[in-house]
């Protein structure tokens, strides 16, 4: 009786063994699967790491860009606002010029260096355009077109008119001129 036990259990042993090793290749496999979505999950969250990442970046840059752009301009009210005083001071140095009160011409004189100065060091510059030059209607407006003195000035600015002024790379007040037509 005990040998047949022994060959019953020899006989269920193989049978035994092979299901028991189907169920580990199954359980391999499916750790395997396990690993493999574990992997795709880890590159999938990289992945989104990094372009968050990017995206942070691109906004910091921005934001700094923003930033210095916005001090360079942050005058640019009260800049506008002196324009027509700088206007009327320009007009009134020509009419003091031609005074004989050498004292009176070299006070005003100073003053007007001071606040053209004192605007410059805010970033104030001067749009330069003069008579002769082609119109360009991206530096220059256009506020009127009169027949050409000469022939040489068809299409170029012929008088300027208002002076026109740009705070770093921006144009705040256009020159308004007059071209020859």
């Amino acid at each position: 009786m005990s040998t047949e036990k022994e060959f019953e259990t020899k006989e269920e042993n193989p049978i035994n063994n092979t299901v028991e090793e189907n169920i580990n290749e199954v359980e391999s496999a499916s750790e395997l699967t396990i690993e493999e979505q574990l992997q795709e999950d880890l590159a999938k969250e990289k992945d989104k790491f990094l372009r968050l990442f990017a995206e942070f970046e691109n906004y910091k840059k921005r934001t700094t860009k923003e930033r210095i752009d916005l001090y360079k301009t942050a005058n640019q009210e009260v800049l506008q606002a002196m324009l027509p005083v700088l206007d009327d001071f320009d007009r009134a140095w020509v009419q003091i010029s031609k005074s004989e009160d050498e004292a009176l011409k070299k006070g005003v004189e100073l003053i007007h260096e001071k606040l053209k100065s004192t605007l410059v060091s805010k970033g104030l510059e001067l749009v330069d355009v003069k008579a002769g030059d082609d119109f360009n209607a991206d530096f220059a407006e256009a506020i009127t077109q009169i027949p050409s003195p000469t022939e040489d000035l068809k299409g170029k600015i012929v008088d300027v008119v208002e002076k026109g002024y740009k705070l770093g790379d921006k144009i705040i007040r256009f020159p308004k001129v007059v071209i020859g037509n």
